[in-house]
């Protein structure tokens, strides 16, 4: 932990003649983008899997008419044919679980009041009016939520929002445009009988995957959920999941832009 404290420092120190008063929380954000950056040939290899998994969805919706009426074999089969044709439905998460290191080293970093054996002067860093080691709740209750540390949280709770949307949106129109999520929820245990989630959504009608509707709804609202995230953790912490959260839109939108439905989304970063 004092390495890593040490670390943070080191770029602090690094930066204030450009950031000054804030230049812990550029070197938090500069971290980001270098956590990312180390992270980036996992998320191409992830979109590459992605392509792999679309690529299969006419065996997968062959497997749904042959097993529909039986989930079981269903998801054996689908399981099968990954094996077979080497393509991990797994390869998405790995992005995310190798980032979660950086953010709990952040969050714990800027939770604790001695780092060593000795104070922690890193909490003494800002973000403009805003202490780094400070909540949302700390703000509300040190002028509010337009007071001078709450319209930082305000300024950042307006990224997310904007991120989420466009994630939002582009998720939409590419499970609207194919089949890519049916192969993850096939292997995924099944939650009801074989009419669960028959909602029609995606065009997969009954023979479609148990559980899957629920899956298709909640998906893309997931993004929202980091708003939750800022407003709890540690604002050190909180520039570090909005920093992420924005280079992973505009990765996945740049990495995706051939996918079926996401020619908009790329557009709108052109």
């Amino acid at each position: 932990m004092s390495t890593f404290a040490s670390l943070v420092e080191g770029l602090s120190e690094l930066l204030e003649p450009l950031f000054q008063a804030s230049a812990a929380a550029a070197a938090i954000i500069l971290f980001t983008a270098l956590v990312r950056l180390l992270v980036h040939p996992l998320s191409r290899a992830s979109a590459r899997g992605q392509r792999a998994r679309a690529a299969l969805q006419p065996q997968i919706a062959a497997l749904r008419k042959k097993h529909g009426k039986n989930p079981e074999k269903l998801q054996k089969a689908v399981l099968e044919l990954h094996a077979k044709e080497k393509v991990s439905p797994l390869s998405g998460c790995l992005p995310s679980l190798f980032q979660l290191p950086a953010f709990f080293l952040l969050y714990h970093l800027f939770s604790n009041s001695r780092i060593g054996g000795e104070a922690n002067s890193l909490l003494a860093h800002r973000l403009f009016a805003a202490p780094l080691g400070d909540r949302w709740a700390d703000a509300l209750g040190d002028g509010g939520a337009f007071g001078a540390a709450g319209l930082v949280y305000v300024a950042l709770f307006v990224i997310v929002a904007a991120v989420a949307t466009f994630n939002y949106r582009r998720t939409k129109r590419m499970m609207a445009a194919s089949g890519a999520v049916t192969a993850v929820a096939a292997v995924t245990p099944a939650t009801g009988g074989d009419r669960g989630g028959q909602d029609g959504q995606g065009g997969f009608g009954e023979q479609q995957v148990p559980g899957l509707g629920a899956i298709t709804k909640v998906m893309p609202l997931m993004s929202f959920l980091t708003l939750f995230t800022v407003a709890v953790v540690p604002l050190a912490a909180a520039l570090y999941v909005v920093t992420s959260t924005t280079w992973s839109a505009v990765e996945r939108a740049v990495l995706y832009r051939d996918m079926p439905g996401a020619a908009p989304a790329a557009a709108v970063l052109g």
